[in-house]
């Protein structure tokens, strides 16, 4: 396992922060603001295709929106 702290976008357009790779199993490991149920995983292959890395996360507030928008 490895921890990470890393931001990308989903297809929406929505920022998550990527906290482990495992590649073990294949899994990235993410969390979402607000979402209740904790830890989010997808295998590395489809998150490659819907997640595109993003730089500045201090940029973002709690709403996931740029600040000063």
């Amino acid at each position: 396992m490895r921890e990470l702290n890393r931001w990308f976008r989903d297809r929406r357009g929505v920022p998550v922060r990527v906290i482990r790779w495992e590649p073990e199993s294949g899994r990235v490991i993410y969390l979402r603001d607000n979402y209740e149920h904790g830890e989010c995983f997808c295998p590395l292959l489809q998150f490659q295709r819907d997640f595109r890395e993003i730089e500045a996360p201090h940029e973002f507030t709690s709403e996931g929106k740029a600040a000063g928008s």
